[in-house]
């Protein structure tokens, strides 16, 4: 699964994942206004095997065909 990646002009370390580069059709329009511009940082291939970051890849991609998106916000800091 292959999957586009946004980063919020709004939110620090905010990033928004997508299937499809463009296409924010099954993303709620509340949430994008809270996010702001979005700025594309990158696309890649999602498999079971991958290691991201800050994500789970199979909780991203579960993610992606269940609701459409896939939205990671910065760790918590105590």
């Amino acid at each position: 699964m292959y999957c586009t990646i946004y980063k919020s002009a709004k939110k620090d370390d905010t990033y928004l994942y997508i299937e499809k580069e463009g296409d924010f059709s099954r993303v709620p329009d509340s949430l994008l206004q809270l996010l702001g511009d979005l700025e594309r940082v990158m696309e890649l291939e999602l498999t079971p095997q991958r290691k991201l970051a800050r994500a789970d890849a199979e909780q991203v991609r579960v993610q992606l065909r269940t609701q459409g998106y896939y939205l990671q916000i910065p760790p918590k800091i105590y």
